[in-house]
């Protein structure tokens, strides 16, 4: 008998990657995308004034979304 990990919730994915850049990957297993988003998303807050902070925040929650719910199309 094989145990697997139980598949990650996309939504829990999504907000966790939207609170904290970074955190829905690394929920979703997917440890080097999430060091991108925790690096990535700082420096362009400051650098940007925060327009494109936000924008990093929501495309790190579309990715991981998108991660975990590929990882359900695939079971």
């Amino acid at each position: 008998m094989t145990s697997r990990r139980p598949l990650p919730d996309p939504g829990l994915s999504a907000v966790l990657s939207f609170v904290v850049p970074g955190l829905g990957q690394f929920y979703n297993g997917r440890f080097w995308r999430g060091i991108f988003w925790l690096t990535v998303t700082p420096g362009l807050w400051i650098g940007s004034g925060g327009t494109l902070g936000w924008i990093c925040h929501i495309v790190a929650a579309y990715t991981a979304y998108s991660y975990a719910r590929g990882a359900h199309a695939l079971d």
